[in-house]
């Protein structure tokens, strides 16, 4: 059945021939091409589904015709046969088959299709007593064996009015139109659709609970695998590049004595493509960083001599200015910076520091001959004090005051 036939098939026959596969794929082993055109045929089966609009949300089983109840199947059975698919990246799988089944257990809860029991369970995240998870186990495995038994009931049922509807045909000739049609909306055919559900939706929880312990221990071998790669990776890139710089410079120095000295590198990836070989030492001249230019190049180069040309040159101009050097270059202009102010730092810190140190004597000195001058002055002041003392002695003025005068 090639591409062309499927999508000619209506949505019955290619849920039934797609339900074969998924049977077949569940009793034996298939063919890994089998299985991945069971899951392109159930994808099929939902876009079909979609596109007919055979389900709402408002909706609740006992609105839905019997007819359509067997499309509900259509995530379960796709999330198990891509479970089934084997590749190399099996987490990808893993959490392609546990999107499928949580959107058939979301559409079951809409439905009213899961116990109480079961939706309390998935509210809580799995957590409870052990005894509380024990007793849900049982009762989930109690449901599953209710409708295995129920759906085998029902098939001996058919298989048993099958045989006796033949065997009454055998007996009795049966005239042209006077056949037994099958009723399709039969009650019989409604439990059995329904029972095949509730088996689907035990099945269901127990494979998503499998499946989300095995992408855990997917991703925690995952990250270790690449923890201890990387680890690997890096010790063995620095060896590889400690080994290229040793033999480039050992080189380097052998040649120097019969060469001209080289510019310096300043830029750190050229100096990067000159240890691993992709570059050369001469080509440093080659290796610029010039800003990028948009709009037209031969207006935006040239002179901007009228308004008009200024306009065009800004068309596809972007609204921020552009770089007009490297980091690398940014870098050393900044160093450069640096180094000036440190050296104009460290001048004026020297300079001020001299300074206080030669002020000091000099200050020093000055007042050391302040007070000279100041001590010069109290002596000659004390001395012509002295000798005015000598010239008149105490009391001379006062000779109307004495007795004698």
């Amino acid at each position: 059945m090639g591409g062309l036939a499927m999508e000619e098939m209506p949505l019955s026959a290619l849920f039934e021939q797609a339900r074969k596969i998924h049977l077949a794929a569940s009793e034996s082993g298939v063919d890994q091409d089998v299985v991945k055109k069971g899951c392109e045929m159930f994808q099929k089966c939902e876009d079909m589904i979609g596109k007919l609009g055979l389900f709402s949300s408002n909706e609740t089983k006992e609105d839905i015709s019997t007819n359509n109840l067997k499309y509900l199947l259509v995530p379960y059975y796709l999330a198990e046969l891509t479970e089934k698919i084997i590749q190399d990246d099996r987490i990808q799988v893993v959490k392609a088959s546990y999107a499928k089944l949580k959107e058939f257990f979301s559409f079951c809860e809409a439905m009213e299709l899961v116990p109480d029991e079961e939706l309390e369970a998935s509210s809580r995240g799995g957590s409870g007593a052990p005894a509380d998870r024990r007793a849900l186990k049982i009762a989930r495995f109690k449901r599953q064996k209710a409708a295995e038994a129920k759906l085998l009931e029902i098939k001996e049922r058919k298989e048993r009015r099958g045989r006796s509807t033949k065997a009454a045909a055998l007996s009795t000739p049966v005239e042209a139109g006077e056949e037994d049609i099958p009723d399709d909306d039969s009650e019989e055919e409604r439990e059995a659709w329904l029972s095949s559900i509730n088996l689907a939706v035990c099945k269901a929880i127990d494979l998503l609970e499998m499946l989300k312990r095995e992408e855990e221990m997917l991703s925690a071998i995952k990250e270790r695998q690449l923890k201890d790669g990387e680890d690997v990776f890096s010790r063995d890139a620095l060896d590889d590049r400690t080994k290229k710089a040793e033999t480039w410079h050992r080189d380097a120095a052998a040649r120097v004595q019969y060469s001209n000295p080289a510019q310096p590198i300043t830029c750190a990836t050229f100096a990067q493509d000159v240890l691993e070989g992709r570059a050369s030492v001469s080509q440093g001249h080659e290796h610029k960083h010039q800003p990028l230019i948009f709009g037209p190049a031969s207006i935006v180069g040239g002179p901007l001599s009228t308004n008009r040309e200024r306009m065009i040159a800004q068309v596809f101009q972007p609204s921020h200015r552009m770089p007009t050097m490297c980091i690398e270059d940014a870098g050393l202009t900044e160093m450069n910076i640096m180094n000036d102010w440190q050296e104009q730092t460290k001048k004026a810190i020297e300079e001020a520091t001299t300074s206080w140190y030669n002020d000091k004597p000099l200050r020093r000195k000055e007042e050391d001959e302040e007070e000279d001058d100041e001590d010069e002055e109290a002596v000659m002041k004390a001395r012509a004090f002295d000798d005015w003392k000598d010239d008149n002695p105490r009391g001379a003025g006062n000779k109307k005051l004495t007795p004698c005068g």
